[in-house]
């Protein structure tokens, strides 16, 4: 048997276990980080699925409320059209979480603009079923925002901590990407203007 002289004295003991205990303290941290951004990834896609919920239900109230702007609305046909494609688009069971996400915000925007465009049509504005149809949107859009909050609020927490040294190393290696975030639309960000 070789001894290498390494237990032979209490300094190469001690060496010896402190090249163990740097080992199990490097090992747990991997572990550690791993675990955590585990568990903070499927928190994302909770509060997806708690999302995706909303939306399927908005999804279904936007061909009632395409259908009847189209009678009132001729010269806004992109707009109904783009409505329409972005909901195909956003319910389409092989899209990515991602691809949904951009399908959201871009239909976020479309939205703002076509509750823009309805102040043009006041016969519009005065119809009992779009006026019903707006107000179950409206409604869903509320919950949309509240879930939305919580997405962006844990998705931030991820990305900040696959970013941090020394954990963007192990999330690096083990190929954690930064998750985008739900945008709010510009329109939502301007300030309203009360006349009275």
């Amino acid at each position: 048997m070789v001894n290498f002289g390494l237990f032979d004295s209490p300094t190469g003991i001690f060496l010896f276990l402190a090249v163990i205990l740097a080992v199990l303290a490097v090992f747990g941290y991997v572990v550690g980080v791993y675990n955590g951004l585990i568990a903070m990834k499927n928190n994302i896609e909770k509060a997806w699925k708690n999302i995706d919920v909303v939306l399927q239900q908005r999804y279904s109230e936007l061909p009632k409320l395409v259908d009847v702007c189209k009678g009132y609305m001729k010269h806004e046909f992109d707009t109904l059209t783009r409505i329409t494609e972005l909901r195909s688009g956003a319910q389409s069971p092989g899209a990515s979480t991602e691809s949904k996400i951009a399908a959201e915000n871009q239909l976020e925007k479309i939205m703002g603009q076509l509750r823009v465009t309805v102040e043009k049509y006041p016969d519009l504005k005065a119809n009992q079923e779009f006026l019903k149809i707006m107000e179950r949107v409206s409604a869903l859009e509320s919950k949309i925002a509240d879930s939305r909050e919580l997405f962006n609020e844990t998705a931030n927490t991820y990305n900040i901590n696959i970013q941090r040294f020394p954990a963007f190393i192990v999330a690096g290696l083990l190929r954690f990407t930064e998750q985008a975030l739900l945008e709010v639309p510009e329109e939502f960000k301007k300030d309203v203007k009360i006349q009275f």
